[in-house]
């Protein structure tokens, strides 16, 4: 006899063998917590039980409306392997790449899977999250974790790959001064990958005990007041996850100079155009990156990611763990697997 779940209901029959897990569930703006069948494995996938989960500004952003999002999201995690095709894989702990790209199209064959029209993303598009006790990804996309990366750090790799991809989009000397602006999660991240570069990094932001993060890692921490600096860098990066942010960054850029977008809000940015035009200046998206990078700074310690972590909750308890996500002044907040 077969076995279901339906909503917080399990159903008796629920059988060992497929199970029955806990899974988070955004609607409506609301954060719930159900019981649903744990997924079977797709031929060239894996199934993975979560270990850590990190709760990001995207999440954040989907629990209030953006993408028309339903569904269980997550996309920061590391996890264990217990199902795959590939031997080598089981029993390893992974972190995985977002996008599930065809494999098949002209953007795959160049690479560029990230920009596959066809692809569904974990936790965001058409891809269940990594919020559940046990979810899936195809092998091809997973990263087995040196043993020298703890589970807590593990969780940064996707927001370091992140931070690691403007150094793939832009060729920035060694020594050049370096705008970011944002103190958040990902803010930090991307002065610290950019100080590790040997750059001159200024970070404004709005609360001195997080920027203490980035000066331990040798930033220069600027309080941002009513007043920033106009024309003052060839380098931006826009990282302070709100709608004005973008305006300020184009205000702080030089002539032909380059503003990094890396906030993502649902509603739309209105912006003046002007200025872009007449000081020729170049605004680049930005947004996942490659992992090899953001493994190798984790491992080399050439990053501080644990300091960022405010709190860890079990996934049981997503509901409070989104809300305190949500409050000011407060950084990682991290899901831990049930099982």
């Amino acid at each position: 006899m077969g076995s279901f779940c339906v909503g917080n209901v399990i159903a008796a029959n629920c059988i060992v063998e497929f199970g029955c897990m806990i899974t988070v569930h955004l609607e409506s703006k609301r954060v719930e917590v159900r019981k649903a069948r744990r997924p079977q494995r797709p031929e060239g996938f894996a199934v993975i039980r979560l270990l850590r989960g990190g709760i990001c500004n995207t999440d954040l952003e989907l629990q209030r409306g953006y993408y028309g999002f339903s569904g269980t999201p997550g996309h920061e995690f590391i996890g264990e392997v217990v199902e795959s095709d590939n031997a080598d894989l089981l029993a390893r702990r992974v972190v995985g790449e977002i996008n599930l790209a065809c494999r098949k199209c002209d953007w795959c064959r160049k690479g560029l899977g990230r920009h596959c029209p066809k692809r569904s993303v974990l936790g965001i598009v058409r891809h269940p999250g990594a919020f559940r006790e046990f979810l899936t990804l195809p092998e091809a996309n997973l990263h087995v974790v040196p043993n020298s990366i703890s589970d807590e750090a593990a969780v940064f790799v996707e927001p370091l790959a992140a931070a690691c991809e403007i150094l793939d989009q832009a060729n920035i000397r060694r020594g050049s001064e370096v705008a970011v602006l944002g103190d958040g999660k990902l803010g930090l991240l991307i002065a610290q990958v950019l100080r590790a570069q040997e750059m001159e990094v200024h970070l404004y932001g709005r609360h001195r005990q997080k920027m203490r993060i980035a000066e331990r890692a040798g930033v220069e921490t600027i309080l941002a007041g009513k007043k920033t600096p106009s024309s003052a860098y060839d380098w931006v990066i826009e990282a302070t996850g709100s709608s004005e942010g973008l305006r300020e960054a184009i205000r702080m850029a030089r002539p032909r100079g380059t503003v990094f977008m890396k906030s993502t809000v649902h509603r739309p940015v209105a912006i003046d155009a002007a200025p872009v035009i007449v000081n020729e200046i170049t605004l680049v998206g930005s947004r996942c990156g490659r992992f090899e990078p953001a493994l190798n700074l984790l491992q080399f310690r050439k990053v501080n990611v644990t300091d960022m972590i405010s709190e860890t909750l079990p996934l049981s308890q997503a509901r409070r763990a989104f809300a305190l996500a949500a409050k000011r002044g407060v950084l990682k907040v991290l899901l831990a697997g049930e099982s």
